[in-house]
């Protein structure tokens, strides 16, 4: 395995005045022809100005991002997370979150297009759009993404030919949700797509499946248990690139994380007729914080990805590390597949 940095925020240009980027990471990819299309999520937070107000990014629903101000004095307000500040009516997210477009002729050196910005807006996006995943399906690249406002969590969808202009389809799963992303083709005569609903008291942060006739209306909704690792301390899993159809079934690249936020990529096999099925699942970490920029930043030992490129005999996986930066790493294929085992081997 060889995993290199590729984007840093601190190189990244602010979207506008009076902001600056706090994070470029969790990218979706895909190869289209001999480029590589990425989207990126940039997080931006107001500059901090003013003594006596804390200052809070928000987008309105015009598209127009907007300022509030929080009194830093108030004790009703709780500061001791750097991601929110919360009281007892309102959470706040420290920054705002918009996608960009970046284009590559060698997967690694990346260049943003100017005008390729995708801004929030309207009520499900007032706090940012974050964490998207490219499916091709036909000649049209669909565009999973969260929303987060004071609605909850949702699941957006866009829709584009050239990644330039985009169309928006609005929201396809309840809130709260993500982590979604979408098979690229149909399987049994349906769309199917990953995603994981957030948890009751009851339920645990697994990920499910849905179906769909048209990638609109989603349901016959079934949780994929099978997905939970038990070789490291597991409280959460959540997909992570679009699924890969290869000769074995379709092979999964996703997250998990244990209670104290420290995340790792696993991977697993789905049958290829019904993706319910796990077949084989990762014996040991595929990707695990193992370098400085992947233990220490925004939020340490965070590896997150949201997109992949195969080759004929290696997987090029990008990722996001500790909510600041991107990583590539290069995966000999058959090094994925030893590192996997039959379920109930």
């Amino acid at each position: 395995m060889i995993k290199k940095m590729i984007l840093e925020a601190k190189n990244i240009r602010p979207s506008r005045e009076g902001f600056e980027v706090a994070g470029i990471f969790n990218p979706a990819v895909i190869r289209c022809g001999k480029e590589t299309i990425m989207l990126a999520r940039v997080a931006e937070s107001a500059v901090q100005n003013d003594p006596d107000y804390f200052l809070v990014p928000v987008a309105s629903a015009q598209g127009t991002i907007e300022i509030v101000r929080l009194p830093k004095n108030d004790p009703a307000y709780d500061y001791s997370d750097k991601r929110l500040v919360r009281n007892c009516q309102h959470t706040y997210l420290t920054s705002i979150s918009h996608l960009r477009v970046a284009r590559s002729m060698d997967g690694e050196h990346f260049v943003f297009d100017e005008s390729g910005i995708i801004l929030p807006g309207g009520i499900y996006e007032r706090f940012g759009i974050e964490d998207p995943r490219i499916t091709k399906i036909g000649s049209t690249y669909y565009v999973t993404f969260t929303a987060v406002s004071e609605c909850g969590i949702n699941v957006g969808l866009m829709a584009t030919k050239d990644f330039r202009h985009f169309r928006r389809l609005g929201n396809i799963l309840h809130s709260d949700n993500k982590d979604c992303v979408i098979f690229p083709k149909k399987i049994g005569g349906k769309y199917l797509a990953l995603h994981r609903p957030s948890t009751s008291e009851f339920g645990k942060l697994d990920i499910w499946t849905a179906e769909s006739p048209n990638l609109i209306d989603w349901g016959n909704h079934k949780i994929m248990t099978s997905a939970r690792i038990d070789y490291l301390p597991c409280s959460r899993v959540g997909a992570g690139a679009v699924p890969m159809a290869t000769a074995k079934g379709w092979l999964v690249v996703y997250h998990s994380a244990d209670a104290a936020n420290r995340y790792h990529l696993t991977a697993m096999l789905l049958d290829k007729n019904d993706p319910n099925i796990v077949l084989m699942r990762s014996k040991h970490p595929l990707v695990e914080p193992t370098e400085t920029y992947e233990k220490k930043g925004f939020v340490d030992q965070v590896v997150f990805t949201c997109g992949l490129v195969a080759d004929a005999d290696q997987l090029c996986i990008y990722y996001g590390v500790c909510d600041q930066n991107i990583a590539m790493c290069t995966i000999p294929i058959r090094d994925v597949w030893d590192n996997m085992e039959a379920i109930g081997a």
